[in-house]
């Protein structure tokens, strides 16, 4: 089979590789289409060298096909799947206190263990989500990161009738409002890339260029000055740290959902005076899966606007260039595919 591993100096590798029998327990994957990630982005910029093996076979947002398993399985091959990426110790006080998803030993597959950009992927049938046929296999590659997004709303308490702010229009960002609109709350999502907001707009969401406009203002007046009662911040800066909760009501919620690798500036005067809840989001459970397939079913979510393109495994390197550029929204990688 063929795979693309990161082989360090922000290169991709694209190569023959054995595949993996099923041993018991197991399944064998076909892959078809594997979508690119911003995690995916910091390793291959290097920033997670001290945590990936190299070479290494990345990849965790997936779609595929069952191509066959091992003993005591009950999926049959030709079933539709994604897989939930994590594994988890069911030891530690995190897994036993119930919250194996953070498990402190966690194993995230794809990136402390070989993930998706293979052509035949051997996983754990525990973590094999089957997808119904009427969602396309392009379609549900989005699987992953709008489990993400259900998540993060789900741990929000978001309601319908209430107001989010969404702080960053990247996939995360935008999946983030489409979810939070589904609930039933109205959404303004702050982004100063004018395509983004483009994007968002044409899905509902009332949008603000933070730099050239005034998200403050904005807020102020579509909630008759109160605040949102939900705050997402997901653009990751030091400055939209500090200025998410400026902009959540009294007793409202903010959740952090980007990644920030160091300590950022937080306005706890702000978190004391208005008695704001402050919220970690980080993965998914087995629900938000289940969640994010539903919603893909019911045609909830505007996968073909999100996807900017599809390239074969061989140009993968060009996935990471582009999206390094911020010059796509979501790039699928087709696993099974060759180039031109």
């Amino acid at each position: 089979m063929r795979a693309a591993k990161y082989i360090g100096g922000g290169r991709i590798e694209v190569g023959d590789a054995e595949p993996t029998a099923p041993a018991a327990g197991e399944v064998r994957i076909r892959v078809a289409f594997n979508g690119i990630c911003g995690t995916d982005l910091h390793i291959v910029q290097g920033h997670m060298d001290a945590r990936v093996a190299m070479p290494a076979t990345i990849g965790h947002e997936m779609s595929g096909v069952v191509e066959s398993v091992g003993d005591g399985v009950e999926l049959a091959p030709g079933t539709q799947v994604t897989v939930m990426p994590l594994r988890w110790c069911g030891e530690c006080p995190a897994c036993v206190a119930g919250h194996q998803h953070i498990c402190q030993r966690l194993d995230f597959v794809g990136i402390d263990s070989p993930g998706a950009l293979q052509q035949l992927w051997t996983v754990p049938a525990s973590i094999v989500v089957p997808i119904p046929e009427r969602v396309s296999l392009q379609h549900a590659a989005l699987v992953e990161p709008l489990a993400v997004a259900v998540h993060d709303v789900r741990r929000s308490r978001l309601a319908a009738g209430e107001t989010a702010v969404v702080i960053g229009g990247g996939p995360i960002g935008q999946l983030i409002a489409v979810v939070a609109r589904a609930t039933g709350a109205t959404v303004i999502l702050a982004e100063p890339d004018a395509a983004r907001r483009a994007f968002a707009e044409q899905q509902g969401a009332i949008v603000v260029d933070p730099i050239a406009g005034d998200l403050a203002a904005v807020v102020e007046e579509r909630t008759a000055g109160a605040g949102a009662d939900v705050v997402f911040e997901v653009a990751g800066t030091r400055g939209t740290a500090l200025d998410a909760t400026r902009h959540a009501r009294t007793r409202g919620r903010v959740v952090f959902v980007a990644i920030h690798p160091e300590p950022v500036p937080v306005d706890l005067h702000r978190i004391f005076w208005r008695e704001l809840e402050v919220l970690g989001a980080r993965v998914y459970e087995r629900e938000d899966f289940e969640r994010a397939v539903a919603l893909l079913a019911e045609g909830s979510v505007p996968a073909d606007a999100l996807i900017t393109r599809v390239v074969a495994l061989d140009d993968t390197m060009e996935a990471f260039d582009a999206l390094l550029s911020a010059a796509a929204m979501k790039i699928l990688v087709d696993v099974q595919g060759a180039s031109a």
